[in-house]
């Protein structure tokens, strides 16, 4: 149920709709805190759909306007975001850092795929269908929740942890990213899984955008097309399969793909500043 400008109200505590469930009042307990904030909509809704089976949650949009105003000082932090690794960044300085990619995906995928395999056998919503398929819940719950979890305290670590107020990354076309035609069998769906399923860079790159916002600092997008195919001492450009993770150029750099991503990020990004001054 949603509730856009109007048919809730903030007050005492409570958040209270304009809707009835079997003639009683839709009423709950919330934070004092939204009483004075400029909500725009809340929302009602269930995490599993299906017969409401899963938790219901209160969910309230409301605009936000960060303590700290952002102002460019003069130091930059590029970041080429990946699978392998979430995070490989640069700073004006050229000091790199690395973060590789929590993967309990691989831990949790395994034993959904039996649990599933074996709820298919049974009859559907038969009682044994029931249990099979509350467990796989269960299951795709906690390896989402230890997901976001890592994605949270890294995107919170970078913006806490660097002096920079412009942080530069990659506007990534995540649904392009999918194999279809050229990889076949487990490597396709490992990477596919990788990049559409589990939500790993997309979501990193949102939580990393509010979390910069909140302390005055700002995120730039910029295309990132050939940043790790091309060299960024000569500009060369590479066939580089994502197997080969280093770049051999023949102008001697020789480098770990993402690091040589990253630079290209940030020189395209100071290339444009240059250009709008």
């Amino acid at each position: 149920m949603v509730y856009n400008q109007s048919g809730f109200k903030f007050g005492d505590g409570n958040v209270s709709f304009s809707h009835k469930v079997n003639e009683v009042p839709l009423s709950f307990e919330i934070d004092r805190g939204f009483e004075k904030r400029k909500v725009k909509q809340v929302d009602i809704y269930n995490s599993d759909p299906y017969k409401a089976r899963g938790d219901w949650f209160i969910s309230v949009t409301y605009d936000y306007e960060p303590e700290v105003q952002y102002h460019d000082n003069g130091l930059y932090q590029a970041i080429d975001a990946g699978v392998t690794k979430m995070v490989t960044a640069v700073n004006s300085y050229g000091k790199f850092f690395e973060a590789k990619t929590a993967r309990p995906d691989k831990y949790w995928n395994k034993k959904i795929d039996t649990l599933k395999s074996r709820r298919d056998h049974c009859k559907k919503n038969s009682r044994r269908w029931q249990r099979f398929n509350s467990n796989v819940k269960k299951m795709e719950r906690k390896r989402s929740n230890q997901n976001k979890d890592y994605q949270h305290k890294l995107s919170l670590k970078m913006v806490k942890n660097t002096k920079t107020n412009t942080i530069i990354v990659g506007d990534l076309k995540v649904k392009k990213m999918a194999k279809s035609k050229k990889l076949k069998g487990k490597r396709k769906k490992g990477l596919n899984r990788s990049t559409q399923n589990q939500g790993f860079i997309s979501r990193f790159i949102g939580f990393l955008t509010y979390k910069a916002e909140k302390v005055g600092k700002k995120v730039i997008k910029i295309d990132e097309s050939y940043t790790s195919k091309e060299c960024y001492v000569c500009k060369k450009r590479h066939d580089m399969p994502l197997y080969k993770r280093t770049m051999s150029c023949d102008c001697g750099n020789v480098i770990d793909r993402d690091k040589n991503s990253a630079i290209n990020i940030m020189e395209r990004f100071l290339v444009r500043q240059e250009a709008t001054i």
